[in-house]
């Protein structure tokens, strides 16, 4: 990748600024830290769309009223607590508890609901609605041992949850039920992520790979491997050097970030079993894409953050005619649509 790697160890003096809806600036307050009073596991941000219905219809008063020009911070705990933070005003708003471990992963719903879904490693993922004042909507259980991650669809109707065993699941969110089960890994899953489209699904394993899949028909589309000759089933369940630990995917449809154990972070792109470019990354953990795409940035062991300016893309024809048509319609019924199969094999990724 691109020489502009950047190490920040000491805190950089700031002034965080909040805007309301009509852009103009509302106030101006200090950079401040947040005391959780615990160990921090996982980290979440969400903001409000504020005509969006709590879950809950039969309760007529709450005690917040979150605005579009206002931004939460949840915070998981090693105590199994989870914390909601206005992030403007470091004011504490909610203490949900309910977890009985460490809190691994949350995740807000993208639709401006203010759902908000926790993994932890008690083996459960629960729901809560923040509009309801912090109240549990359910409890999704089907792990059989640690939830490392979850991660909505972008248009909230699927979650995807993985931890430690080989199983992607799947869950539909209007319902809380269970879709199906993805099989495919030899190893424990540890991240997962949606293509902003919402047609593809990337999970990375501790079998040294990620697998590109289509959530909807359960199907495997691309694996890339970060060990070769690939790993038999056997020897990918154990501990290899090739660890993937995190995966994610860039916003403009076309490439992903890896960050594995052999000390590398690979940039790919999901049409070509190879990376496209490579950087050395010692400890690396997670990864994640600015929101243009344009800059990775990783997270390290040693309390390290690294940034990459990625290559210049530009978004598919592909990419983005799914991106239109999935702002006006459900991916599971892209298939039903009455144009030629060729126009459909196009949208809904059966070709890579």
């Amino acid at each position: 990748m691109p020489n502009c790697k950047k190490n920040f160890n000491n805190t950089v003096e700031r002034r965080l600024s909040r805007q309301n809806s009509d852009g103009n600036q509302k106030s101006v307050l200090q950079e401040h830290a947040l005391d959780c009073g615990d160990i921090v596991w996982s980290l979440a941000f969400g903001s409000s769309v504020s005509e969006k219905q709590s879950c809950c219809v039969d309760v007529e008063w709450h005690r917040f009223k979150f605005g579009q020009d206002q931004l939460l911070l949840a915070t998981g705990l090693n105590s199994g607590r989870i914390k909601i933070w206005d992030v403007y005003t470091g004011k504490l708003l909610l203490n949900l508890m309910d977890h009985t471990e460490v809190v691994r992963d949350l995740t807000f719903a993208p639709d401006g609901s203010l759902i908000l879904v926790s993994a932890s490693r008690d083996k459960t993922l629960r729901v809560w609605d923040l509009k309801d004042d912090g109240n549990m909507a359910k409890v999704l259980k089907g792990h059989q041992s640690w939830v490392y991650s979850c991660s909505f669809s972008p248009d909230s109707s699927i979650l995807c949850s993985v931890g430690a065993g080989k199983a992607v699941f799947l869950w539909n969110m209007d319902k809380y039920t269970m879709i199906r089960k993805l099989e495919g890994h030899h190893n424990d899953v540890v991240s997962c992520e949606f293509s902003p489209d919402g047609g593809l699904l990337v999970t990375a394993s501790y079998d040294t790979r990620v697998i590109v899949w289509d959530p909807y028909t359960g199907s495997i589309l691309r694996v890339l491997g970060h060990l070769f000759p690939p790993p038999t089933p056997i020897f990918a369940g154990g501990a290899n050097d090739r660890w993937v630990r995190s995966v994610s995917f860039s916003h403009d449809g076309l490439h992903v970030a890896s960050i594995a154990d052999d000390k590398m972070v690979r940039f790919w792109r999901i049409d070509n079993g190879a990376p496209v470019e490579v950087a050395s990354l010692s400890k690396g953990l997670c990864c994640v894409f600015s929101i243009d795409g344009g800059v990775l940035a990783a997270g390290t062991r040693d309390g390290n953050v690294y940034f990459w300016a990625t290559p210049s893309n530009v978004a598919s024809l592909q990419h983005l005619c799914r991106m239109a048509i999935r702002r006006v319609i459900a991916t599971t019924q892209v298939k039903k649509l009455p144009i030629p199969p060729k126009m459909v094999d196009f949208l809904t990724y059966q070709v890579i």
